[in-house]
This record gives C-alpha cells, structure tokens and sequence, in this order.
C-alpha cells in the first residue's frame, strides 16, 4: 500500500488529474492525499485579512482538502472518498478526505507549519504504509535531504518531525517524474 500526496498547485498546472490518472494504471493500492490548492490560499488571505485564530484556520484548511478531494472524486470516479481511517484499507484507489476529529485525536497541531505533505506522511504512518510519494508541481533534485526541501519550502518545516520514525520509503518527485514512473 502506498500514499500518494498530490499538491494543491497541481491544480493550477493542470496535471492533478493526469497524476490521478497515472495512479490507476498501477498494480498497487494507493490512497490520494490532494492538497488544497487555491482553496487552503483563501484561508490564509482571510485569516490575514479577518485575524481569525490558527484553530480556526487549520479547520478551514482541512475543509480546502475536503473540497479538493470531492472535485479529484467528481472527476475521476474510479476512486472512492474516504474520511476515516479505518474504511481505506477497503478500497483499492481511494482519496483521503481527512476526517478534523481523526486529527485532533492524533495530536496534530493547528499551524500553517503543517501542511498537506506532513498530514500524508501521518496518515501513512497511521496505515502503516510501504511508501510515500510527494507530488511537486516544482523540479526536484533527488539529492536533496528532508531537510533540505524543507529549507526550500519544498516541503513543511514539520515534515521532517512527522517522518521521523516512520518505516516507508519516501519518494519526493516532480510531476513529471512521477508521471514517468
């Protein structure tokens, strides 16, 4: 089984649901985890804008991936929406649809600090998963360390936090990379 975490931005490249697409060609069970795109960057400009509080916020946020995941799901109907962690093991392509009251009951903090990618490696940890792969809309050079892509923002500064114990392989690609694959 694998997690495969699709960032919001390949929304705006268009190639979300290419990557989709790709993930069904495969022989190998995989949960989606899709960002929240433009989405989330509405909740961060409100939360400017408005100074609503982070808990706040890292719920709407959750709610920006929800709605991602109901459109991924729209469009591309193989896959199956599923919320709780216990139901995705019994679909084959499935996307996550992150459940707030799993989150908060597995600690995870209310900060923009966390994002998408660091909640695809707790939920592959929660599944106890084979693989990761983080999908950027960005090139990726292979050597870099967590780290490292952290540094760049490539991915959160907790990232490295929540895979620090973790057993699966990670795989940060590029979009084409992975599509490649």
């Amino acid at each position: 089984m694998r997690v495969v975490k699709l960032g919001g931005s390949l929304l705006e490249t268009g190639k979300m649901f290419d990557c989709l697409k790709h993930i069904l060609n495969s022989d190998v069970q995989t949960i989606a985890v899709c960002g929240g795109g433009e989405f989330s960057n509405l909740v961060r400009n409100f939360q400017k804008k408005w100074q609503f509080d982070d808990v706040a916020a890292h719920e709407m946020a959750i709610l920006a991936m929800q709605q991602t995941a109901i459109m991924c799901q729209n469009l591309q109907h193989e896959f199956v929406i599923v919320a709780s962690i216990l139901k995705i093991k019994q679909h084959y392509f499935s996307i996550w649809s992150p459940d707030i009251k799993e989150l908060n009951a597995g600690n995870i903090k209310s900060s923009w600090e966390i994002t998408s990618d660091s909640l695809a490696a707790w939920l592959a940890i929660q599944l106890n998963a084979d693989e990761l792969v983080i999908v950027k809309s960005c090139d990726i050079d292979s050597a870099l360390t967590v780290t490292e892509l952290s540094e760049r923002c490539i991915v959160d500064s907790e990232f490295s936090s929540f895979i620090a114990e973790a057993t699966f392989d990670l795989n940060v690609i590029s979009t084409k990379g992975f599509l490649n694959l």
